[in-house]
């Protein structure tokens, strides 16, 4: 019963009225049967009497005395002498300053369900009596499972017969398919893109790669530490300084008036204020660009993030193949390669293969006799002559010939980091095209920015180490960690924390999700990222423009100095108060009022936060240049 009347009491209908009764006690309250403010008192006041007796029972040391306490002093003591109003006052000031502060921690809670809906159900087990689709929970170590093209693998195993690729990027976050035969291990939750293959069951249940990813998101959930507020922080102070200033004005005056306005006026109303109000405007300000924060605590953390650690796929790339290089070997052109390249891939479900044709312009001239041997490569006529696309051991096997000067040409493009496909003839090789994931152009400048703000930046990436490399020197990242699952990224995180680092992680993929939460601060990429990722980070940039993070750390930045401004202001004004407090020129009423001042200072610098502009200058001068350039 009375957990139900404290939850109507913190309520928003509950705090209008409790104001709408103070705002009355204030400018008509002769003639009513009693003071309205006696709701106000009531309303708000009774979660502030609960919380301070709660916390002076069964908190530990300093943790009994809260800014609950030092409010609950003063409203009694204003109740004491019959000022009515000063006690609703300081009792609707908290509940505002409550109010605001739920408003900005709300978090989404649905990642770990859509997370754990990607879970496969069943698998297909083969037997003496031919194939069973039977339940994931039956599958044991040892059983042999079938597993058709675009179907989930059930559990993590090795492949015992066939060739296929695998998008693994909800385990490794990697662009590419990776393509897998005999005797290699493929992750329960990947999927298989093309070839029939069987695998033997390595792991099942608990030990399967998704039910790790699962649990490492749950874990990291529960280390998150919710943050003191600082009115609290501050309260351990407060308390003995108002008592012993209150006590000590009423020693030397006797005029208990101004003992309890000593108390009123140290009420910490703008240390509640401050740091609701602050974040409120930030997360306003940061909607209007594109970027989601849910909760002021990351924003907090935001400001005092020291290393950005970044995912590659999706968040400095774009997540997209393309061709990126045609190199020829004989007497056609790159053109020619280019479209005889699309055409044998025309029928090709093969990202690479999507990717190729989506590269020419045109209609595509016909094939005949299409072939294609999962995880190698096609074979198929065009204009009567027989042609070969695939990976290097697939045109080998058909009998074309690689001198070493081309074999260096394609190793320059795998030291790159680039996915090569060779074309070729039955008799030679004739030219070999590079795909890569495209580099947004800003992120090199994103990375100089964060620097310049005394933020450094790692990767951490599933890609292969050339790739992972090769990116990093694109971009201007000196510390990289290549070929990681899931679980190596949240060490990685942990060992940065442990070193002193505050972390903030940027990833789009359902594997970066169990670093999204493990990290100080998790950002994911809103447009394009996974709903697991936006749902485990605490901040998400909705319009997948990068160059978001060096204004959002400005933007936290400039909310934490705020926030001490504010504070630091407040506290003054309620210094002068005290002052005049002591020498009786202010009473319960008045030294409310006066030092509400300080409160409404705070909302007036937390608007002005909200209007200010937190683009780099270069930023700016380029969108002075887009708009210049659109009107001429």
């Amino acid at each position: 019963m009375l957990e139900k009347i404290l939850e109507w009491c913190e309520s928003t209908p509950a705090t209008l009225i409790s104001g709408l009764c103070l705002v009355a006690s204030f400018v008509w309250s002769e003639g009513l049967p009693f003071d309205p403010a006696w709701l106000s008192v009531a309303i708000s006041g009774a979660p502030i009497f609960y919380w301070a007796a709660h916390e002076l029972l069964n908190g530990e040391g300093l943790k009994r005395i809260t800014s609950a306490l030092l409010m609950s002093i003063a409203m009694i003591a204003a109740i004491a002498i019959g000022d009515l109003f000063a006690a609703g006052e300081v009792a609707f000031i908290m509940a505002l300053g409550e109010k605001l502060e739920h408003f900005t921690v709300h978090r989404a809670k649905r990642g770990l369900h859509n997370l754990i809906s990607l879970t496969p159900t069943t698998g297909r087990k083969i037997t003496s009596s031919g194939a069973e689709i039977i339940s994931v929970e039956r599958i044991t170590i040892g059983d042999v499972l079938r597993v058709l093209p675009g179907e989930t693998i059930p559990i993590d195993g090795v492949i015992i017969d066939g060739r296929t690729s695998i998008d693994q990027s909800i385990m490794t976050g990697e662009s590419l398919p990776v393509d897998k035969t005999v005797g290699e291990g493929v992750f329960g939750g990947t999927i298989n893109r093309f070839g029939s293959i069987d695998i033997r069951a390595e792991k099942t249940g608990e030990d399967s790669s998704i039910q790790k990813l699962i649990r490492l998101v749950k874990e990291a959930e529960n280390k998150k530490a919710p943050l003191q507020r600082i009115a609290d922080i501050w309260a351990s102070r407060l308390v003995p300084a108002a008592l012993l200033i209150a006590a000590a004005t009423y020693v030397a005056t006797s005029d208990v008036v101004r003992a309890v306005t000593v108390l009123v006026v140290f009420c910490p109303c703008a240390l509640v204020l401050a740091t609701p109000t602050a974040v409120m405007a930030a997360i306003g300000q940061a909607t209007k660009h594109g970027v989601v924060i849910k909760s002021g605590a990351a924003l907090e953390a935001m400001s005092k993030v020291s290393v950005m650690a970044f995912d590659k796929t999706g968040t400095l790339t774009h997540g997209a193949l393309k061709v990126s290089d045609v190199i020829t070997f004989g007497a056609e052109s790159k053109e020619e390669i280019l479209m005889k390249a699309a055409a044998l891939e025309s029928k090709s479900e093969h990202p690479l293969g999507r990717a190729i044709v989506k590269a020419v312009d045109g209609t595509l001239p016909p094939i005949d006799n299409f072939e294609m041997t999962a995880g190698r490569g096609i074979a198929a006529e065009l204009d009567g002559k027989r042609y070969f696309i695939g990976n290097e051991q697939f045109l080998t096997d058909k009998r074309t010939a690689l001198d070493e000067d081309d074999r260096k040409k394609i190793n320059e493009l795998r030291y790159q980091g680039k996915a090569v496909v060779l074309i070729g003839d039955e008799e030679k090789i004739l030219g070999a095209i590079g795909l890569s994931d495209v580099i947004r152009v800003e992120s090199r400048e994103i990375i100089s920015e964060l620097g310049a703000l005394g933020t450094r930046s790692v990767l951490l990436t599933g890609d292969n180490r050339r790739t992972a490399a090769h990116f990093a020197r694109a971009v201007g990242i000196e510390d990289v960690q290549s070929e990681l699952l899931p679980e190596d990224k949240v060490k990685r995180l942990e060992n940065l924390r442990a070193e002193g680092a505050i972390v903030c992680m940027v990833g789009d993929g359902v594997n970066d999700a169990p670093a999204l939460k493990t990290a100080d601060v998790g950002i994911a990429m809103g447009a394009m990222g996974s709903d697991i990722a936006v749902d485990a980070a605490d901040i998400a940039l909705m319009t997948d423009d990068v160059s978001r993070l060096p204004y959002l750390k400005r933007l936290a930045n400039a909310t934490r100095k705020t926030i001490f401004f504010s504070i630091s202001l407040s506290m003054a004004i309620n210094f002068v108060a005290i002052v005049m407090s002591v020498k009786g020129m202010l009473t319960p009423t008045t030294g409310a009022l006066v030092h509400n001042l300080g409160s409404c200072f705070v909302i007036m610098i937390a608007a002005l936060l909200y209007d200010r502009n937190f683009d780099s200058p270069s930023s700016t001068s380029k969108a002075a240049a887009a708009i210049s350039l659109s009107r001429s």
